[in-house]
């Protein structure tokens, strides 16, 4: 969370696209914020190409898109860690079967800190990972998401619940400043 992942996915749409090559952006539509669109903290937004449901096979959508619309120099995609374990590996196969490149962007870890499925199957098939860091209110590196909902830290519900969505929202907290705000809440 705030570490600017989705400005650095936009970045890198826009350097493919300098050089006349073609992205597709890729984000699961259970990421309801944004609707159909790419948002950045910064106020940048671009459309997704595809709004991945459960039931959509990523491999064969992209394929046919390199078909029929244009042919795809690189998927990327946004929130990654929504993505169902089926669709990280129907990416994966689109690397190695047709040599197009995915740069995949999420989070690692729920706000129970606990691995997203989607998450979880990029570690173990990604070629190379690369951390953005982003800093907690203390000031040291934040490493957890914390949730909040009316604008008090929760620490149960489901894994999934959408920033901005009713009163949900999100803070970026080191180790020691999460454990501190978890200790208050079972107080």
């Amino acid at each position: 969370m705030n570490s600017g992942k989705s400005t650095a996915l936009m970045q890198v749409a826009h350097n493919y696209e300098e050089r006349g090559m073609n992205v597709l952006l890729v984000k699961a539509k259970v990421d309801s914020k944004g609707d159909n669109k790419v948002i950045s903290r910064l106020g940048i937004e671009r459309k997704v190409d595809i709004l991945a449901s459960k039931q959509v096979n990523l491999y064969h959508t992209i394929k046919q898109w390199n078909k029929d619309v244009e042919k795809v120099s690189c998927v990327l995609v946004d929130e990654a860690q929504f993505l169902e374990p089926t669709h990280i590996d129907q990416l994966f196969n689109l690397t190695v079967y047709d040599n197009i490149p995915v740069i995949a962007y999420g989070l690692r870890s729920d706000f129970q800190t606990q691995l997203f499925p989607g998450s979880q199957r990029l570690f173990a098939l990604a070629h190379s990972i690369e951390e953005l860091k982003t800093i907690c209110r203390c000031g040291r590196k934040a490493m957890l998401n914390a949730r909040k909902v009316d604008d008090v830290f929760v620490f149960t519900g489901s894994q999934v619940a959408i920033d901005g969505a009713s009163s949900t929202t999100y803070e970026s907290l080191c180790g020691n400043c999460y454990f501190e705000e978890l200790e208050k809440a079972h107080g």
